[in-house]
């Protein structure tokens, strides 16, 4: 079973670590996919403009997003203009939205306390009290072994590395896209519980026993509720060292 805990803690980082990327560059597409209005340094007159965002986006994950038009409202007979008025389109889509999201830290605190919370409620979730005979029988083991297992340290550690690095997962995931909130919280979370339960069930979830799946995946999913309610939904000015008490986040120019 120790081998179980160290690959979900293995499967855990690999998958936040993909994703951190992945909604970095959904959120710079959502900046440039909007149209926005500017004047054509042509005719002095407004026009309607609009990013390639899918190229922002993807230039935007090694640095700066190189910008290039996919319309406007002159188009299709000037499509062949030099695009000069890029850079009054984008100070249009207010350039410090993509710098908020390096403006708040992580908040360390609460995303101990979510760990900790996580790693507790995995004990009483396994306990002789709720579900651990049905854990021990899924598994092959008898209550006996299973109790023998619970009084040995390497597992507790293990899981609680999980619920370590799974909260910090969570916590810089926050922190990259500048909001820090109860429902952004939970959501980002239990994102990323579906993308590591989708991979774990893709990867061998079918050898698994199904009352092994119903305990392990009712206890994961509640602890990824309460990671993110915690390291989303804690105050910022209850926080020590946390001077982050403006929680904004940047405005976007609807079509």
């Amino acid at each position: 079973m120790l081998v179980l805990f160290w690959l979900l803690l293995f499967l855990t980082a690999i998958c936040l670590i993909l994703l951190m990327p992945a909604l970095w560059g959904k959120r710079i597409y959502n900046t440039y996919r909007n149209a926005r209005v500017v004047n054509c340094p042509e005719t002095r007159s407004p026009v309607a403009v609009r990013f390639q965002a899918w190229r922002a986006a993807v230039s935007g994950l090694s640095g700066r997003p190189r910008l290039r038009l996919a319309d406007c409202t002159r188009w299709p007979d000037r499509a062949g203009c030099d695009q000069a008025c890029i850079p009054d389109a984008e100070r249009a889509a207010d350039p410090p939205a993509l710098r908020v999201a390096t403006t708040h830290g992580i908040a360390h605190l609460p995303t101990l306390v979510a760990a900790a919370a996580a790693w507790v409620l995995g004990m009483a979730w396994h306990s002789e009290y709720l579900f651990r005979s049905l854990w021990a029988h899924a598994v092959g083991l008898t209550d006996q072994q299973a109790h023998d297992l619970a009084r040995q340290w390497a597992p507790h550690l293990a899981t609680a590395g999980a619920c370590l690095l799974f909260s910090y997962g969570v916590a810089a995931l926050l922190a990259q896209v500048g909001v820090r909130s109860f429902r952004h919280g939970v959501q980002m979370s239990v994102s990323a519980w579906l993308i590591i339960a989708a991979f774990l069930l893709a990867s061998g979830g079918s050898t698994l026993n199904t009352a092994f799946l119903w305990v392990e995946g009712g206890y994961t999913f509640l602890a990824a509720v309460l990671v993110g309610a915690i390291a989303g939904g804690v105050p910022r000015r209850i926080l020590i060292k946390d001077s982050g008490e403006k929680n904004s986040s940047p405005s976007v120019l609807a079509a």
